[in-house]
């Protein structure tokens, strides 16, 4: 078992048949394993109100078992959520959580490389332990994500940022982890930032990073 994986992020084409067999087997251990690792998820979700406007279409890549869009649903209850995931077996987790609630939630099965839309139709884009997976591509579904959400909307990310031990480094790379803290100084640039945190995980073995900005053009 692989604990650092989280579900459904978008992967290159050629990685998508490895991803479907791993998570056809491990969809039945994510939600009893991944709390141990992937922390920060539900956190993010809270410090969303913070947004200047109320979201009323929103996008969530790499959903995994639906925990995230439940969350969202609740928080927002007036928008519409989406769920992209490339695992066919995650999703079916996360429908059967889903089914039983009120709020309408749409689940898209396929990587997330370019934009769901000719114009931008989300207000915001949220993205959980995905980015820091997705080597190489992660610059494309960042671009992506930018297409998609609309002037002003916000971008919500948390994921792994960077550790100084570089046995761990090394061994997280292997899982298809990159932790070289890369990404938020990469996030800061592209949107305004309205809050962005790091945190230690384990004592400092690792640190990880929340972070919600702002689209320009709003």
């Amino acid at each position: 078992m692989n604990p650092s994986e989280p579900a459904g992020w978008a992967a290159p084409a050629t990685d998508s048949e490895a991803l479907t067999r791993y998570y056809r087997w491990h969809a039945r251990l994510y939600d009893a394993t991944r709390w141990s690792f992937l922390f920060g998820r539900a956190a993010l979700i809270n410090a969303l109100p913070r947004l200047p406007n109320p979201p009323r279409n929103i996008l969530e890549i790499g959903c995994g078992t639906g925990d995230n869009l439940l969350r969202l649903a609740r928080r927002f209850p007036k928008a519409a959520v989406t769920g992209l995931d490339l695992s066919a077996d995650m999703l079916a987790r996360a429908r059967r959580k889903l089914d039983r609630h009120p709020w309408r939630i749409t689940l898209l099965q396929q990587r997330y490389e370019r934009p769901l839309s000719l114009e931008p139709v989300f207000d915001l884009i949220v993205f959980s332990y995905c980015l820091s997976m997705i080597n190489p591509g992660w610059e494309q579904a960042l671009a992506a994500a930018l297409q998609d959400l609309r002037p002003g909307g916000g971008l919500a990310v948390v994921d792994f940022h960077d550790s100084r031990f570089t046995g761990f480094r090394r061994w997280m790379s292997i899982n298809h982890v990159q932790m070289e803290g890369h990404l938020l100084p990469r996030l800061t640039a592209l949107c305004s930032p309205i809050t962005q945190t790091v945190h230690q995980a384990y004592g400092g073995g690792w640190r990880y990073f929340q972070f919600i900005g702002q689209k320009p053009g709003g």
